[in-house]
Formats: C-alpha cells, structure tokens, sequence
C-alpha cells in the first residue's frame, strides 16, 4: 500500500482499528438481553473509535431522551478511554476551570453507564446504555463488553 508522503519517504497517516460491525451488534444485543433480565428498557449505543454510530438499539418503551444519552456515553468512553462513571472522580484531578468547562462540552456525559471498548490494549470504540439507573445502565453495558471479550473476533 503507498502512503501519500512529504516527499521524504515518511507516512503522514496512520491506520487505526475500528470495532467491525458483528462485534458491535453482539454488544448492543447482550446489553439488551442483560436489561430485559433486570426488566427494564434501554436505549444501547455503540460507536467506533472516531465516535460514529456504528449500531444503536433501542428497546420498545425505553426513554425517548435516552436514546442521544446512551450515543453520547459511547461517544465519551470512546473519546477519552474512560468509563463515563469514573468521571466524578477522575475531574477532581483537575482545576475548578476544568471541571466546570469539560462537563459542559457537547455530547461529554460524566455519569455511568458509558465504556471503552478495547482490543487489546487498542481503543476501538465505546458502548453507551440510558434508560435504568447509573448502576444499571453500567452492568447492561458490561454485558456488552462481556459479549465481545468472550467472542471470536
């Protein structure tokens, strides 16, 4: 494969890895089936590393709102390779500036239910559940993860 160049031989690309589109309706659908067992009705999203939707289900009855948060979790634990329950914590890290300026960014979500999906120790993507509570939404998104860790790839 040629690489487009400076002129010096060097790449000015890279390629990065993506979750392919079986392992991420796997996820969706165990998340789902995870939140049918709780009883409940969930929204799952699950996107690629660069944070496009590459699959989404929404059960019948689940929050219409929660149908953005569950791509908006995905899209921050894809973004930034942390659960999106680890927030809270994580920003106390950093200067009130921060703190007060990361929250209000479009699509960042800083409560559970969002994770980082990896291959390896390669970020491929993100899975993000809305529509029970933090802690439920955080074991439906589990499962997911789960579904593709326990998978052929």
């Amino acid at each position: 494969m040629r690489h487009a160049s400076r002129g010096d031989a060097t790449p000015i690309s890279v390629a990065q890895r993506q979750v392919d589109w079986p392992a991420a309706a796997r996820a969706v659908q165990a998340a789902a089936a995870h939140a049918a067992a709780l009883g409940l009705r969930v929204n799952v999203a699950v996107v690629d590393a660069g944070g496009n939707l590459a699959a989404f289900l929404r059960m019948p009855g689940a929050p219409l709102h929660s149908i953005d948060i569950a791509i908006d979790k995905a899209y921050t634990a894809a973004s930034f390779g942390l659960a999106t329950g680890a927030w809270s914590e994580a920003l106390q890290q950093h200067s009130p500036a921060v703190r007060q300026g990361l929250v209000q960014r479009p699509r960042f979500v800083a409560f559970g239910g969002g994770l980082p999906l990896l291959d390896g120790d390669q970020r491929i993507g993100g899975i993000g559940v809305s529509g029970g509570s933090e802690q439920q939404d955080e074991l439906c998104a589990q499962a997911g993860v789960l579904a593709l860790t326990n998978s052929p790839s």
